[in-house]
């Protein structure tokens, strides 16, 4: 039984006192965890070199990965909150980026992708039965569920799928998947959405995630289109990729540390000497860890998919951290983005309009008999569904855009029962 390394998190959880020298060796530390090349037989997965590439542009993610690693160890040491009580129910958004007709997955495909994370992360999974003894006191529903939005970040109601032509054959680890401007697509707010973006990885990548602490902009995961429960990629092709990188965006290592014997920062997973691959027999005894030998059935190994089948208690406590107070993914749990919009029906909808239009300080909000909206509340959002908090109304149903930059917006007006969108130009 492997015993945690908490010296290098405890230690980052002081980054805010020490020398400029010293939060530069506290970052030295971090990319060591993910320094061993990636093998490129089995599962490959990137998420360690994604983070290594972070961590050398943005000399800041070290302290706010320093600053969850503590966060993190203060929720372990509180043995009543390890773990959550209540399921955590995460809004997802996925965006199918398309060059053919066989990577244009279907909205039913997807589903099934959304069925095996549930069953993963909650211990239902078929396959549990298949943990040794040994182990399946360790096994864990971790009480984190994910549901496909309802709602677009501006309101709209949505079936959580984007189905997205691109001119691109191929992606890599670049990002440039989650960027319009580059043939990808654009991530909806990630402090409110889980953002999937299913693609044709080139390189022989089946995904990649990325660590809580990073850009807020690319956050999210990235898995072959392929490897969706069904698809081609044999044996890679039962959900098990996203069960996995979702479990990299939840802040889990790879169950061997990325290091020779390393560590993996949950103190129930056995040190191991490095990734496991195709179908291991049970015990694969290394690094003198005992009779029982690695955990290679653990989700974060690089086992088949027909034989990756558990989370454990630790790396369920690990994750939860996310979303206790102070937690880096805790904004999840207040997004309304899984919760249909009100939908208003014929004898009540009141057609609104917005004028001047297009406006350069101030919009009224008027009514079909043309009065003041004045039981109407307005929010505005960019195009990319971010929302406008510089946009004020007013009682008297006047919507101030002074503040705005020219640009295109979306207005969400509601009246507490019906929902109304409209656009306008701001000069």
């Amino acid at each position: 039984m492997k015993k945690t390394l908490y010296s290098l998190s405890l230690g980052l959880a002081c980054f805010a006192s020490v020398s400029a020298s010293a939060q530069t060796s506290l970052r030295a530390a971090l990319p060591t965890l993910g320094q061993q090349p990636e093998v490129t037989k089995g599962r490959p997965c990137a998420t360690m070199d994604v983070l290594n590439a972070q961590l050398a542009a943005d000399p800041a993610m070290a302290t706010r990965m320093a600053s969850i690693e503590a966060q993190t160890n203060r929720f372990l040491a509180n043995g009543v909150a390890q773990r959550t009580a209540a399921t955590v129910s995460i809004p997802v958004v996925v965006h199918v980026l398309y060059n053919t007709s066989a990577q244009n997955v279907s909205d039913a495909q997807v589903q099934s992708q959304i069925n095996v994370l549930n069953q993963d992360y909650a211990k239902l999974n078929a396959d549990i039965n298949k943990v040794p003894a040994a182990f399946s006191g360790l096994a864990a529903n971790t009480n984190i569920q994910f549901v496909l939005a309802k709602r677009t970040p501006t309101g709209a109601a949505t079936t959580g799928i984007i189905h997205k032509s691109t001119k691109v054959s191929s992606w890599s680890t670049n990002d440039a998947v989650k960027n319009s401007k580059r043939g990808g697509d654009d991530a909806w707010d990630t402090s409110k959405y889980l953002n999937i973006w299913v693609c044709n990885l080139g390189q022989g990548l089946l995904g990649y995630a990325q660590f809580p602490g990073g850009t807020a902009s690319t956050d999210g995961v990235v898995i072959l289109y392929s490897s969706l429960p069904g698809g081609s990629s044999v044996p890679y092709d039962k959900g098990r990729t996203a069960t996995h990188e979702v479990g990299h965006w939840l802040n889990l290592r790879h169950i061997w540390g990325d290091a020779n014997c390393g560590n993996d920062l949950v103190s129930d997973t056995p040190t191991q000497q490095t990734s496991n691959y195709g179908c291991p027999s049970f015990p694969h005894v290394t690094c003198s860890n005992g009779s029982n030998g690695d955990m290679f059935m653990n989700y974060m190994d690089y086992t088949d998919d027909a034989c990756m089948y558990m989370f454990t208690t630790g790396q369920s406590s690990r994750m939860n951290a996310l979303f206790a107070t102070g937690g880096a993914r805790a904004s999840l749990l207040t997004s309304n983005g899984a919760t249909a919009p009100l939908v208003a029906t014929a004898t009540t909808m009141e057609s609104m309009k917005l004028y001047p239009n297009p406006a350069t300080d101030q919009i009224s909000i008027r009514t079909a008999m043309d009065t003041p909206a004045s039981n109407w509340t307005a929010k505005v959002y960019d195009l990319r569904g971010f929302e406008m908090k510089q946009a004020r109304t007013s009682d008297n149903g006047t919507l101030d855009v002074t503040n705005l930059p020219a640009g295109y917006y979306q207005v969400v007006l509601t009246d507490g029962v019906n929902v109304q969108h409209q656009r306008f130009q701001k000069q």
